[in-house]
């Protein structure tokens, strides 16, 4: 892992210190695909890289007609998952603004990931890009034991994910994004499923982080002592754990896990840990993410005031 330093700006872009990546983004904003092809290939045996990867070359391809030009001159895995991944961005975007079209582009995006799915048996990147389209359909599945809330939902396409692949981030993140507020479920929901899922996850693992996750996605700035939520003895154990037991595991990382530091160090901030944060901003570098930062108000406002807190340096200081 390259992070580690600053130099004076943030980098704002999702690739962060994945240089591969960072060229094919560039590539496929000119209309090539020959270094997403590539990008996306190497990353066969990585599901976390991959899915990562499809995502943001995804972002960077949706206001074009690259995936459906990909597709149509050379079928592959890759170019059935990006546009697997590219027309899930599509619906879910015009689900979010109300526009008419959502429900067509939803079941493009579907068709889209059943065929990727058939392209690559073992991959889970297609499932995941289909259980992002459960906010859409609303399914019902009863949930397992040992939620105190019982919340129904995609359970049923989470387990056919975890047989492929049991901690698979992406997959996690969108499952508990399905029991967001603003997605039709509720704040007690979220945090139940946050927590259900992170204490099956190795001490060593980022989905540790989920709860803190929940936290800031249900957080409301204007109750009372709104703030000082963070310092309750539940949340400030699920930061230090994280800083405890899974911090010292990047070191080993290929690329900088920016979002799940993110959210580590914007935790410890809140805690009033910042002892424990500053060594969390050391591993991300110059490296910046606008979540959980945006939850709060501008979020390169709140990343520099965050980092001023630990005595680190912000951009445009001396």
């Amino acid at each position: 892992m390259t992070a580690g330093f600053f130099e004076g700006q943030y980098v704002w872009h999702p690739a962060a210190d994945d240089r591969q990546l960072a060229r094919a983004c560039v590539d496929v904003r000119a209309g090539r695909y020959l270094s997403a092809h590539e990008v996306l290939k190497d990353a066969r045996r990585d599901h976390g890289l991959r899915a990562h990867r499809s995502l943001v070359l995804a972002s960077e391809a949706c206001d074009s007609d690259l995936a459906e030009r990909w597709l149509a001159e050379e079928p592959s895995k890759e170019a059935t998952l990006l546009w697997a991944r590219v027309s899930s961005l599509r619906a879910l975007r015009a689900a979010d603004s109300d526009d008419r079209r959502a429900g067509d582009l939803g079941r493009i995006a579907f068709a889209a990931c059943q065929r990727a799915a058939l392209m690559a048996p073992r991959d889970p990147t297609p499932w995941v890009t289909q259980l992002s389209l459960a906010r859409l359909q609303r399914p019902r599945d009863p949930a397992p034991q040992g939620l105190l809330t019982s919340p129904p939902g995609p359970w049923s396409l989470l387990s056919h994910i975890l047989r492929l692949d049991p901690w698979h981030r992406e997959a996690h993140h969108r499952f508990l994004s399905f029991f967001f507020a603003r997605h039709g479920g509720s704040a007690n929901a979220a945090w139940d499923v946050a927590a259900f899922l992170g204490q099956r996850a190795p001490a060593t693992s980022p989905l540790r982080l989920l709860p803190l996750v929940a936290l800031i996605e249900e957080h409301d700035p204007t109750s009372l002592l709104a703030d000082r939520t963070w310092e309750q003895p539940q949340w400030k154990a699920t930061a230090l754990g994280a800083y405890q037991h899974w911090l010292p595991e990047v070191a080993d990382y290929e690329f900088t896990p920016v979002l799940d530091l993110a959210y580590l160090a914007h935790a410890l901030i809140m805690a009033q840990c910042e002892f424990e944060a500053r060594p969390v901003f050391a591993a991300m570098g110059p490296y910046a993410s606008r979540m959980p930062w945006s939850a709060l108000g501008d979020p390169e406002e709140e990343l520099s005031k965050a980092r001023l807190a630990c005595g680190l340096p912000v951009p445009g200081s001396r």
